[in-house]
């Protein structure tokens, strides 16, 4: 693999779970690590916690669905490490398990500002330094989720920004070649966090049943992340899915 010593990451998302196991892996392939999240305490320690230090992770407060929150962020990194070569747009939330006619308005923006917005705003500013920056070039990564493909019952906002941003990673990729920019997706099925808890106790599946599902270690995930990282530019994971080999989704349904 490339030497890494001097490559910049940026992880939305990042303070816990798949965002923190990423940060985690990146930081131990060599890359600087710059973490954002909502909650500035959440962050810092998440950097104590996959060891690092000042020298080699940065901590930036941003909600991703505001432009000039984002505008901001890139400012901050651009400071403090002068470059970035891989962006993992993993933030992302969830709307209350409802059927879609009860949902309202401001739960269904939440979740599209959130989602979709934010990995495109993300995007936006990676691409303008990424273009803009010598050598040129960098690699996007964008967390899709099962639900790209195979939604669950009651989660029309989730699902519509999940497939929302399997056709931004294919546009992404596509108008990213002539500077060198790749961008890929990675689609993962029951992590062990904090937000797939309810599924080790049981959830709803298409036939209306309740059933538990397994999980795999929010590791691997982070692993396979810097595996995506880690191509060199020259070559592009587009699509990758990785999930707990017993889990329902080939069968969904």
């Amino acid at each position: 693999m490339p030497q890494t010593n001097n490559k910049v990451a940026l992880v939305t998302g990042a303070g816990m779970g798949i965002g923190r196991a990423a940060a985690k892996a990146l930081l131990k392939g060599g890359f600087k690590v710059v973490l954002t999240g909502r909650n500035l305490e959440k962050l810092e320690k998440a950097i104590t916690d996959i060891g690092g230090s000042n020298e080699n992770c940065l901590a930036v407060t941003c909600d991703v669905g505001k432009p000039e929150q984002v505008k901001k962020l890139f400012a901050a990194l651009k400071e403090r490490f002068g470059r970035i070569d891989v962006l993992f747009n993993n933030a992302g939330i969830g709307a209350p398990a409802i059927p879609m006619e009860d949902l309202t308005y401001e739960q269904w923006m939440n979740v599209v500002n959130s989602n979709l917005c934010g990995t495109f705003l993300c995007s936006q500013e990676a691409i303008r330094m990424m273009k803009a920056q010598s050598p040129q070039g960098g690699r996007i990564i964008n967390n899709g989720s099962i639900s790209a493909h195979a939604p669950r019952p009651m989660s029309a906002p989730y699902s519509a920004t999940k497939h929302g941003i399997s056709g931004l990673t294919k546009t992404i990729a596509l108008d990213g070649r002539p500077f060198n920019i790749a961008c890929g997706q990675i689609d993962i099925g029951n992590a062990a966090t904090e937000m797939t808890e309810r599924m080790a106790a049981g959830i709803m599946q298409a036939d209306q049943s309740i059933k538990v599902e397994p999980r795999m270690d929010v590791e691997h995930v982070g692993e396979a992340v810097l595996h995506m990282a880690q191509l060199p530019l020259e070559t592009n994971i587009l699509s990758m899915t990785i999930m707990a080999t017993k889990m329902p989704f080939v069968g969904r349904g």
